[in-house]
């Protein structure tokens, strides 16, 4: 359902305007129509810029505090958060290069072990200079032994490291190493302590990140304000040379007589009006509970125009449907519900989604039990009561190789789509007229008549005669709206050329929407086949161990690890699937372009205080 709404036209004095602007804001009801055009100004990209920048920094806190944040204020503004989180990140990727150097150092002294660097120096003060070299072993030359006081230090590989200590210089054609000038312990030490204070800085940072992520969000969404009350400073349009500014809005039909009384203490002129066709009112939902909870995923497509349906009461109980069908199986349904009710009090701003998580958790067990599948079991093959498998769809029909489920997920399909083309042609004839909509009836009379005939002839309802004649008066009604009155702006024959490609681009649209919906049975035949696979593996490992203690520990690891897997690979596919023959069989058949702006009412976001 969709809230009425009604149109608000005002005429400001300039000196007014900003006046006027506090007390719509305070109102907090008042859909501001924003007819801005152009480059914003300075101030209200500036304002955009810091958004950008809060959003990003809120998402680095976010991270860097795992998801823990105090639910607190704190007294730094939100330049000097993102200002010192700047600089903490600067100091650990100082630290982080200072490891890095640390580590070059420490690889450099390697092979030449931890000597004592004040005996080198003792040494240089005497007047002798220590040489470091290292060579090839084919390098090295027996005679420079001779000439200078050469120390080996190690040989490997072929590889040779040695120093020499001279008190003249040493003239071999070698070139001698710069090593540090401390000693392998000391450096391993500052690593060490370099090591510590990189950890204290990181925990800093994360603590940080915690304690002022509520004071950072906060601060976005009164800037969110900021920006929005910018936007519509910059709406009014200039009347009588700039004296007074003209300004559109919208309010909930429910809410016009408590806003027309506050405008009227205002003294500010005003008219109110019902849209007309062109305007584009904004869009505020009026569902229930059940229903509200598929609202975001009606958001996710598009918001309804004002004079189309919502979608939402219709894309509630076929989305579950589909989405118990994809995962099929009971016990995963229960996964979900328990998994719903234990998120939904650790997450309290989750509240909503989780209450949809349980909620399809529910029908995932209805459905799951219908198709007789729990944890990868057949209900169907065990000793159940008889009674109890009557309700199980399950098996081949009689007669045919064919799976009941595949044909229930084809009936599943009809009905979805026979139930948009009757959403088309209704609303088609409310935005347009009945005679503008002839078409449309035409196709729902064909198709949908033609299934209702059908399947009332395949349960004998109706003898084959008046099968027959009903499907040629049906088909004879429809094709005068199909073939000659689609449009009676035109002619006759363009009219039947283009009904005869519109019979072409039903036929094979129909058809293959239709077969569409056989990827329920399939998920869920694939799912239900998965969980199986991991029960024979798990009691194949208990029995390869003997059924002892260890092959029932393996045993419910394999089962725990295989069923949570195959529950996370359903649910994706049972979100995705569902989803998409909502948005693509279902709005294509329906018509239904979703291309509506959503009811955002211009109020005042207040400062949260610690």
């Amino acid at each position: 359902m969709i809230y009425k709404m009604k149109k608000l036209t005002f005429l400001i004095f300039h000196n007014e305007y900003q006046d006027f602007l506090d007390k719509i804001r305070e109102m907090g009801v008042i859909h501001v129509v924003q007819r801005q055009e152009g480059e914003p100004d300075a101030k209200l990209l500036d304002y955009m810029q810091k958004r950008s920048q809060y959003k990003d920094t809120l998402k680095r806190m976010f991270l860097l505090a795992e998801g823990k944040y105090a639910d607190k204020q704190t007294n730094l503004s939100a330049a000097d958060i993102v200002q010192q989180l700047e600089d903490k990140q600067e100091g650990i990727q100082e630290l982080s290069q200072k490891i890095a150097n640390t580590d070059k150092e420490i690889a450099a002294l390697g092979d030449w072990g931890d000597f004592d660097r004040s005996s080198i120096d003792k040494l240089e003060k005497a007047g002798w200079k220590t040489y470091f070299f290292s060579c090839g072993e084919r390098d090295y030359d027996p005679e420079w032994e001779k000439a200078y006081s050469v120390v080996p230090i190690r040989e490997d590989k072929g590889h040779k490291n040695f120093l020499i200590v001279s008190d003249k210089p040493v003239t071999i054609p070698l070139d001698a190493l710069s090593l540090p000038h401390k000693s392998l312990s000391e450096l391993k030490a500052e690593r060490a302590g370099l090591q510590q204070q990189l950890a204290d800085a990181k925990a800093d940072l994360a603590a940080f990140g915690g304690d002022n992520y509520k004071t950072l969000e906060n601060d976005l969404q009164y800037l969110e304000g900021d920006i929005d009350l910018r936007k519509v400073q910059l709406t009014g349009e200039p009347k009588a040379e700039g004296s007074v500014l003209l300004m559109e809005g919208w309010v909930p039909d429910k809410d016009k007589d408590q806003v027309c009384s506050q405008l009227d203490d205002m003294g500010v002129y005003y008219e109110v009006s019902d849209p007309v066709k062109g305007d584009n009112p904004p869009i505020k939902f009026k569902n229930n509970w059940f229903v509200r909870m598929y609202e975001v995923l009606t958001k996710m497509y598009g918001m309804p125009d004002y004079d189309e349906f919502d979608p939402t009461p219709l894309i509630a109980p076929f989305f579950s449907i589909f989405f118990a069908f994809c995962i099929g199986d009971a016990g995963y349904g229960l996964v979900l519900v328990l998994l719903g009710l234990f998120l939904r009090r650790k997450l309290p701003k989750m509240r909503g989604i989780m209450n949809l998580v349980t909620t399809l958790g529910v029908f995932t067990i209805i459905i799951g039990s219908i198709l007789g599948t729990c944890f990868g079991v057949s209900l169907f093959d065990l000793n159940l009561p008889e009674g109890i498998k009557k309700f199980m769809i399950a098996g081949k029909i009689p007669g045919t190789a064919y799976d009941k489920q595949m044909l229930l997920a084809l009936i599943i399909g009809v009905i979805h789509i026979s139930i948009a083309m009757t959403i088309k042609a209704v609303v088609s004839t409310l935005r347009f007229g009945f005679k503008n909509s002839l078409s449309d009836w035409g196709w729902l009379l064909v198709v949908v008549g033609f299934v209702i005939v059908g399947t009332l002839s395949f349960f004998k309802f109706i003898s084959p005669n008046m099968t027959k004649w009903t499907f040629i008066i049906i088909g004879g009604i429809g094709a005068i709206g199909i073939y000659l009155l689609n449009d009676l702006h035109r002619n006759v024959l363009a009219n039947v050329g283009a009904g005869l490609w519109g019979t072409y681009n039903m036929a094979t649209g129909l058809m293959g929407d239709v077969l569409s919906y056989i990827r329920l049975y399939a998920l869920g035949l694939a799912g239900g086949m998965l969980g199986g696979v991991f029960n024979q593996l798990a009691f194949m490992v208990n029995d390869g161990c003997g059924r002892g203690v260890i092959g029932w520990i393996l045993c419910g690891v394999v089962l725990i690890l295989g069923h949570t897997l195959n529950i996370a690979m359903s649910c994706l596919s049972a979100f995705v699937h569902p989803l998409r023959l909502n948005f693509v069989e279902f709005f294509k058949n329906s018509g239904y372009e979703g291309q509506g702006e959503a009811y955002k009412p211009f109020t005042t976001v207040e400062k949260q205080l610690s």
